[in-house]
């Protein structure tokens, strides 16, 4: 099933981002893990792609699984920016091959010490032009409510932005953020410069505070002072982390469906038990 299909109904949608192994010895345990969010009857699930396509075999095995043996429509992501075309093309023939209709389309993190003029690739647009032309996905794209790390400024962002959807982009997932108001004024000022596709409002419950600065450096995302409290009165107990962690994303999620955002996508990190209790939190509210 396609996921524009699932994102443009009325009901609010609420979907799950896994990641595969980075080494065969982990497949098992991350195949479990990703089999009990899918019993979970999440609207669909994501796998992501590691950098350089170093679990791109291990991305296909674990979405056609959760495809065939749960009925989850799949969303494979795909990064470019350190592959050649030629190996682009066998993952896209290898997603076609396991009935996966779905891919996000990524530029990926430079590795360092590549030159970007030895790159096939140099932006996402690219790599999203390209699997249009090789037909049959339904292809999204991210976007950063912050604006990408990378750009000069917002409207420099904006402007990239709509190249994706230009190129054939067919929906947006955002980077995790935690002020919904940015979101908001993201939506505005894309809608402003044209960019019409559903914007998918990408959650992270934060249950690990000690990883929780490094995502952001690398992200761009910022901590509401608010949030800041949170991690200070609980970061050094691991239960009420979880459980505080849980209730904010909580409440970030029930704020989108309330203000109109009808697609939102929580990056599980693969545990189980938090996308359990997301998906019990707002039962009620997307049923």
């Amino acid at each position: 099933m396609k996921i524009i299909d699932i994102i443009k109904s009325e009901k609010p949608t609420l979907s799950m981002e896994v990641f595969p192994p980075k080494t065969t010895d982990n497949f098992e345990v991350v195949r479990i893990a990703t089999e009990k969010i899918a019993v979970q009857s999440p609207d669909f699930m994501s796998v992501t792609y590691g950098a350089g396509g170093g679990t791109s075999q291990f991305t296909a095995d674990i979405a056609g699984n959760l495809q065939d043996k749960y009925d989850v429509p799949v969303l494979a992501h795909l990064t470019c920016v350190s592959s050649s075309k030629e190996q682009i093309h066998a993952q896209l023939e290898l997603l076609k091959s396991k009935g996966i209709e779905n891919i996000l389309a990524l530029r990926g993190d430079m590795p360092e010490g590549m030159e970007r003029d030895h790159l096939d690739y140099h932006y996402a647009s690219e790599l999203i032009r390209e699997i249009k032309e090789f037909g049959g996905f339904c292809i999204g794209g991210a976007c950063y409510p912050e604006s990408h790390p990378e750009s000069a400024n917002s409207i420099e962002d904006i402007k990239h932005l709509k190249e994706k959807v230009d190129a054939g982009c067919e929906f947006l997932t955002t980077q995790m953020f935690f002020d919904n108001n940015l979101l908001y004024n993201f939506i505005y000022r894309a809608r402003k410069a044209g960019i019409d596709v559903p914007v998918v409002a990408g959650i992270m419950p934060v249950t690990n505070p000690k990883s929780i600065k490094r995502i952001c450096r690398i992200s761009g995302s910022a901590l509401p002072q608010r949030f800041i409290r949170i991690v200070d009165r609980y970061g050094d107990n691991p239960e009420a982390m979880k459980q505080a962690g849980i209730a904010y994303a909580t409440e970030q999620i029930i704020d989108l469906y309330a203000n109109g955002v009808r697609a939102v996508h929580v990056y599980s990190m693969n545990k189980p038990d938090v996308a359990q209790k997301i998906i019990e939190n707002v039962s009620a509210i997307i049923k």
